[in-house]
This record gives C-alpha cells, structure tokens and sequence, in this order.
C-alpha cells in the first residue's frame, strides 16, 4: 500500500498519523490531491478526508458549505467516494451520536449550529453527495486511515 497525503495538511498536524504509517510499515509521500487528503495509489477511487473535530465539521457545512459542498460534487463527477473521518473524543462515535454533542460555539454565537441540526446537516449530506462521515479518537486516526483505505492495521 501507498498513502498519497494532500499538501495542504499540515505537518505538525498530521505528525502523530504519520508516525503510525512508519510504525507500520506503509509507504507515503505528500502530493496535491484534487480532493480530500489520504489516497491509497492501489484504489484512487476512495479518499479520506479529514476533519480535526465536530467544530471544523460544522463550520465546513455550515459557514463554509459552498465550498465544501462543490468539493464532494467534484468527486462524483470524477468518480471518488469520499469519506470523512472525523477526529473528535471517543464519545462520538457515529453520526447518531452528533445530536449529543455541544457545540462550543452556541456560547458566543447566536447562529451556531446544535449538535441536532449538525446530525441532519450530516445525514443528509450523506445521502446527497455519496459521502459517509466516520468519527475516531485522534490517537487511532493513522490505523483508521490505512484500515479505510484498503489497509490491515494492527494499532486497534
């Protein structure tokens, strides 16, 4: 297996997932990608795009939805299922568990989305745009990742 990583992660972010394709012996190297951020060479045809918790979701389907909307078109359009892997607490672990959680944000901001609203955003996203949304705890994201892609990892 190879592990094509999107240039714009940026490294200090993606150090720990890194370290676990080293530890676990698969191959990679940093290349634009035309969506998401983790492709495996041997199936281009599923990326991983992911997201460094539920605040960075909401903000991408909510304030950012346009853009992130015409990036999973632009997939269908070439043939790319994309999933987004979610890195939050090991409390979320699916999209049902989203309702639950409390976002931040509805402190300071009148317009922020509730965890409810995210989980139909989210749902609905899934059903529109071919997408699944996928959630792990930060410290398991590199073994997801390759066990996403195609991969067998042994950091479970």
């Amino acid at each position: 297996m190879v592990i094509q990583i999107d240039s714009r992660e940026k490294a200090r972010a993606i150090r720990k997932i890194v370290d676990t394709f080293d530890q676990q012996g698969i191959q990679h190297f940093v290349s634009k990608l035309h969506v998401g951020d983790y492709m495996n060479f041997d199936n281009p045809r599923l990326i991983i795009d992911r997201k460094q918790n539920l605040t960075e979701v909401a903000s991408n389907v909510c304030q950012g939805h346009r853009r992130f909307t015409d990036e999973l078109k632009r997939a269908q359009e070439i043939g790319v299922k994309v999933i987004i892997l979610v890195e939050h607490s090991n409390q979320i672990k699916s999209i049902d568990d989203v309702h639950e959680w409390n976002n931040p944000r509805l402190k300071t901001s009148s317009k922020a989305v509730t965890g409810e609203k995210l989980e139909k955003i989210l749902k609905t996203m899934e059903r529109k745009y071919d997408t699944q949304f996928l959630f792990c705890d930060k410290l398991h994201t590199g073994s997801k990742i390759i066990e996403l892609l195609g991969g067998v990892s042994g950091d479970r």
